[in-house]
């Protein structure tokens, strides 16, 4: 089985998809796909469904639920692809892969690939490179396990409470990747190629003091030191009007190095050594 929820949902099986059209079902296949291969307490999916005001019918209508969906999935299923066995062994029924478990139910990944696996294995692999030094290999890995995401995670489904700390969780892990991917990018010296896109960065996530630490670094280096300035007066006024915060230590500690800076210190930073423990590198 396929799966694929860093952007819209589409999970097929044999090639074929299984994702439903109804709006029940497919918070259902959503919560199963996100927790392929780990049983999904009763309760949850209750939960995701209902909220805190279950109907009386809850558990019935949970199972005519799954079994619309097991009917995608057999029809796929018949499709029978080479090397695919349908006698002992094989995923011969529905059943096998939606399994009915006496707390809740489990869908079977199979051999199939799962996009947040992949995306978790390359990012990982990506803050291992950063860890060692290795800008150049973090920041192909991370812009591959980037290159994975289409949208939000689950965009085309309504999420209910259980779907929603979950997509919370997978956004949250794409812009700490995209965060580190370009503090490999900055460290490269590519300064200049990044403005562009943390442009939009930080007009998006207007309160993200790193993005905006980036860009102020960013622009400095690129021999624009008022613009980074202004960058971070923009963002200190951001804060203090909509959380009532200072910029952090780190952030004032960053301007103060701009505003001191010579002109030589535009030049970017070595690409070699270990990250820095602060905020953003040294101006």
């Amino acid at each position: 089985m396929d799966i694929n929820v860093l952007g819209a949902l589409a999970i097929s099986e044999h090639g074929v998809s299984v994702t439903p059209t109804a709006p029940k079902p497919r918070q259902v296949l959503a919560l199963l796909a996100l927790h392929a291969d780990r049983v999904v307490p009763l309760s949850a999916l209750t939960e995701e469904l209902w909220a805190t005001t279950p109907p009386r019918s809850a558990r019935t209508t949970l199972q005519t639920y799954v079994l619309q969906l097991r009917e995608l999935i057999a029809r796929a299923l018949r499709q029978d692809p080479p090397g695919v066995p349908a006698g002992p062994g094989g995923r011969c029924s529905a059943k096998d892969v939606l399994v009915t478990t006496p707390g809740g139910y489990l869908l079977a990944g199979g051999q199939g690939r799962h996009d947040v696996k992949e995306f978790e294995h390359l990012a990982g692999t990506g803050y291992r490179a950063m860890d060692a030094g290795d800008f150049s290999g973090a920041a192909r890995r991370l812009r591959e396990a980037l290159a994975l995401w289409s949208g939000d995670a689950l965009a085309d489904v309504p999420a209910g409470s259980q779907l929603t700390v979950e997509i919370r969780r997978l956004n949250e892990s794409r812009l700490c990747a995209l965060d580190q991917r370009i503090e490999a990018d900055l460290r490269l010296g590519r300064h200049r190629e990044l403005l562009a896109e943390l442009t939009v960065l930080v007009n998006r996530h207007r309160t993200h003091e790193n993005l905006h630490a980036q860009f102020m670094l960013a622009l400095h280096r690129s021999g624009r030191r008022g613009e980074a300035l202004e960058a971070y007066q923009k963002l200190r006024a951001t804060l203090v009007r909509e959380l009532g915060l200072e910029p952090s230590v780190a952030l004032r500690r960053l301007q103060h190095s701009i505003l001191l800076a010579s002109p030589e210190s535009t030049a970017p930073a070595p690409a070699a050594g270990p990250a820095p423990e602060r905020l953003a590198p040294a101006v």
